[in-house]
């Protein structure tokens, strides 16, 4: 039977350079090895980690205005989709769901007075539709 692997024998397993006595006896190396040092540390504190989540948590002012000129694009989106649809006659609930949920998304503010401002003309277009709505 052959065993092979890491601590199996093998073939061509390499002579070891252990000088082998003709006592059957343990016996140490001639010259003992230092140990290792290594310096203990203490652990570091948490406040490195918590200054990391503090810095993920800041929002860039480029992509918070980002964000919320998208929110005002789709807030737009659902009010074409709305106007299409009572157009041709067919009144969508699903329409409204999505209207009410856009009026959620535009409270936020994005940090641009004028940007805001759009925003807020928009959601109030948003929520007279979400009234007229109501009355169907």
């Amino acid at each position: 039977m052959k065993i092979y692997g890491p601590n199996g024998t093998s073939l061509n397993a390499p002579a070891s350079n252990v000088r082998r006595s003709s006592s059957t006896g343990f016996s140490l190396p001639e010259t003992p090895a230092a140990p290792e040092q290594r310096a203990v540390s203490a652990p570091r504190a948490p406040a490195n980690i918590d200054a990391l989540l503090a810095m993920q948590g800041i929002e860039d002012p480029v992509e918070r205005r980002k964000r919320s000129v998208a929110r005002g694009k789709g807030a737009l989106d659902v009010l074409d989709d709305l106007k299409i649809g009572l157009l041709s006659g067919s009144f969508n609930a699903s329409t409204v769901a999505r209207l009410r949920a856009a009026a959620a998304e535009l409270k936020s503010s994005s940090g641009d007075p004028g940007l805001d401002a759009v925003l807020s003309e928009i959601e109030l277009r948003v929520e007279v539709e979400l009234a007229k709505a109501g009355q169907f």
